[in-house]
């Protein structure tokens, strides 16, 4: 409703209610025009009704919501289901155009609009979430995977002769097929084993480099800023310097390190003290909406821009509307809480997995490198006979998601490239087996609590248990005090036997023990020492003389 409309309502329901009513509908038309002039994440989020109406006005200046439009083309975004049509807020005609994913549309200046829009939250979010550096980002209708393949295109474009992507070896599917998805064949680098960590071999990579015959092969070197523990993220920084110095494209695959200051701050030096081309992160791990959706983000607008072209036909508004939506009910500020709230839980679930660790004889694996997933050695269960893999479908029955198992027998062949050991991104396999974890934005304590409780119950029933403690040492042998000769001696005549001796007041050796001893200590001694309960040292009877038979009538 405009000024002149309200003024007529003012005739049914009165000037106080009507100018009450309009003062409440500039609110909403304030933050509009906040949001178009700034261009950035508004600080606190809009309630839903606000975002609901915003949406509505974007879609009537889409034409398939005009009252008086005819369409007579072959896309007209004509949606048989009103179910469907609600899912989009009538917004049917996608975005962009045939030949440039971030073109404005002639029918939908509304769907249009909104895509310019979410463009700038996407870039807003990655400066002030650590990567300042960043100049261009847009938001695709694509997983993260197809996104990289996207990107790995562009590079394609501007080396045809570019044919062999150089990755340090990462055994997560994506990482390959998105690589082999753009018709380039990936060269895997071996990593190195530093404590727990496996980490980038940088002499691997360079050796890696200087192994091609053509140096115009290279298309690019591809790293991971988030990945499994023990695994953890690439050496961005040195990987970046390594390629400006040689000329060769970088491209970081950041899928869901947007959530660690960490590896943003890693990222953010890299670009300035390297080269980084181009990184992709998934918008449903990083800023909690469903999947389908991803960043890419450079400092360097024509990459963007270039990438945007690429991209054949219209694509879907759905994951667009699904980001833009979210991020302007959340606002920046909700939204670093939240990454600070995952900062929280992350400690608390290595500290609930250490007490869970040590209940059955494990060790949680040391991966300060990693700031958002971590691993627990899962060797007992080896030793009880029980393949670790079991415990995946305890956890899986038990309703918990989310938990990998990794063993050294696992063998996978992804992107026609064969792998030993799969899963533990290591040439020869991680030495021990291990469970691994993380800790997601939106992650609370309560998914903690229920998860630690659900392993450790997995971990029982698997027959995991915590090491028995030692028996103690047998008591030393008693002294002696030899008997005389010519008079049998008392068998309480021994030497050190007192009134608390086991055989003077009848309670067996092993109760003597002091209170601190657990039942099941005790227990566990008496069975594997019976001797002591019953029998006397040999010592102690060995100069015995037993008294004179008496005599006979």
């Amino acid at each position: 409703m405009n000024e002149k409309n309200f003024k007529l309502a003012a005739g049914l329901i009165g000037v106080s209610y009507a100018t009450q009513s309009q003062e409440a509908r500039k609110t909403l038309e304030n933050q509009v025009s906040t949001l178009l002039s700034q261009r950035r994440l508004p600080d606190e989020g809009w309630a839903p009704i606000q975002i609901e109406a915003f949406l509505h006005d974007l879609a009537c200046m889409d034409s398939n919501n005009f009252p008086n439009n005819v369409g007579v083309g072959e896309r007209e975004a004509r949606i048989f289901s009103s179910i469907v049509a609600s899912r989009h807020f009538h917004m049917g005609h996608g975005v962009g155009r045939s030949g440039d994913l971030a073109s404005l549309q002639p029918k939908a200046a509304g769907s249009s609009l909104l895509y310019r829009l979410a463009n700038c939250f996407a870039l807003d979010v990655l400066k002030r979430s650590g990567v300042p550096s960043t100049r261009a980002a847009i938001v695709v209708p694509l997983a993260t995977g197809m996104s990289i393949s996207l990107v790995l295109l562009y590079l394609k474009s501007i080396n045809p002769r570019g044919e062999v992507v150089l990755i340090p070896r990462i055994d997560q599917k994506t990482c390959l097929k998105c690589i082999q998805t753009a018709g380039l064949r990936p060269v895997v680098v071996d990593n190195t084993l530093e404590g727990d960590e496996v980490r980038t071999s940088l002499p691997a990579l360079t050796a890696a480099i200087e192994a091609q015959p053509n140096p115009e092969s290279i298309l690019c070197v591809m790293t991971v800023n988030s990945c499994f523990a023990p695994r953890v993220p690439d050496r961005l920084v040195e990987v970046a310097q390594v390629c400006k110095a040689r000329g060769i494209p970088h491209v970081v695959n950041n899928a869901y390190a947007v959530q660690a200051r960490k590896s943003l701050n890693m990222l953010e030096t890299a670009t300035r003290q390297g080269r980084v081309d181009a990184y992709i992160q998934s918008t449903d791990k990083n800023f909690m909406v469903p999947v389908g959706g991803a960043i890419i983000a450079s400092a360097r607008p024509e990459v963007i821009e270039a990438v945007s072209q690429l991209y054949p036909g219209r694509a879907s508004a759905a994951p667009v509307v699904d980001f833009f939506v979210t991020m302007l009910e959340m606002g920046w500020n909700r939204y670093r809480s939240l990454v600070d709230e995952r900062l929280e839980t992350m400690g608390y679930l290595h500290e609930q997995l250490e007490k869970v660790a040590a209940a059955v004889g494990e060790r949680m694996l040391c991966t300060p490198h990693n700031p958002i997933s971590m691993g627990m050695t899962l060797t007992t269960l080896e030793q009880c006979g029980v393949n670790p893999e079991e415990l995946g479908g305890a956890l899986f029955l038990r309703c918990v998601s989310g938990t990998r198992v990794v063993t050294r027998a696992q063998k996978r062949t992804v992107a026609g490239l064969a792998f030993e050991a799969y899963g533990s991104h290591l040439a020869g396999g991680f030495p021990l087996p291990y469970l691994t974890c993380a800790a997601g934005l939106g992650m609370q304590r309560e998914d903690v609590d229920q998860m630690c409780a659900r392993l450790r119950k997995s971990l029982l029933d698997l027959g995991a248990h915590a090491p028995l403690p030692p028996p103690p040492p047998p008591p030393p042998p008693a002294a002696v005090v030899a008997a005389p000769t010519t008079a049998a001696a008392p068998p309480t005549a021994v030497a050190g036997a007192g009134e608390n001796h086991p055989e003077q007041n009848g309670t067996p050796a092993i109760a003597t023990q002091s209170a601190a001893t657990t039942p099941h200590e005790v227990e566990e001694v008496s069975d594997r020492t019976p001797a002591l309960a019953t029998t006397h040292h040999p010592a102690a009877t060995a100069n015995i003389t037993p008294p004179p038979a008496p005599r006979s009538g």
